[in-house]
């Protein structure tokens, strides 16, 4: 499975790509980042980071494209940013019908390093280590986006089973329904 992770940002938006192999086995393929200038216009600087995207799919045509749920920020301002960044993003995926999934930065972090309140440079250090990478990516957010990816990687097979679970159980859940619906319409009518 090829894997687009996105660390969605109005002034660096990282993007990364990894393919998985056996087990937790998970190579590098790609590792960049999108800069728009501040001074530019808002819907400007988001056409870059979409046509940016665009590119990186159109290119290293991942199956899946996993991006950053924005979470809680102090500054509305910022995760206004971040959560347009991420939108054309899976937008531009959407278009291409790439399947997107959103991760919170504590399921990516718990994930590659085991600690879900990991700082950026335990982040960056666990990638480098996993991807064995001769150097660390930079800025962080090239490092976020391939943790993402890797995140992904790991947590979609939990991911499938759990939602393979859930509609198993909602299947049982209907089916006991109607069998209870049917067994109170019998007694209705024999009562008759």
């Amino acid at each position: 499975m090829r894997v687009m992770g996105v660390d969605p940002g109005l002034t660096r938006c990282g993007l990364g790509v990894v393919d998985s192999g056996r087990g937790r086995e998970v190579l590098p393929v790609a590792v960049g980042v999108v800069r728009t200038p501040t001074d530019l216009d808002l819907a400007q600087r988001l056409l870059r980071i979409s046509e940016s995207a665009e590119e990186w799919m159109d290119r290293y045509r991942p199956d899946v494209v996993a991006v950053e749920r924005v979470f809680a920020q102090h500054n509305v301002r910022t995760a206004m940013g971040t959560a347009q960044a991420g939108g054309v993003v899976a937008l531009a995926a959407a278009r291409r019908s790439i399947p997107v999934m959103f991760h919170t930065p504590s399921e990516v972090k718990a994930a590659v390093t085991g600690n879900g309140s990991a700082g950026k440079k335990q982040v960056t250090a666990m990638i480098t280590r996993i991807l064995e990478l001769e150097t660390a990516p930079k800025p962080a957010d090239a490092a976020d986006a391939l943790a993402l990816a890797v995140a992904h990687c790991w947590r979609a097979p939990m991911l499938a089973r759990l939602a393979a679970a859930e509609a198993m159980a909602a299947a049982q859940k209907r089916r006991y329904e109607e069998r209870l619906r049917a067994q109170a319409a019998a007694r209705k009518a024999g009562g008759q």
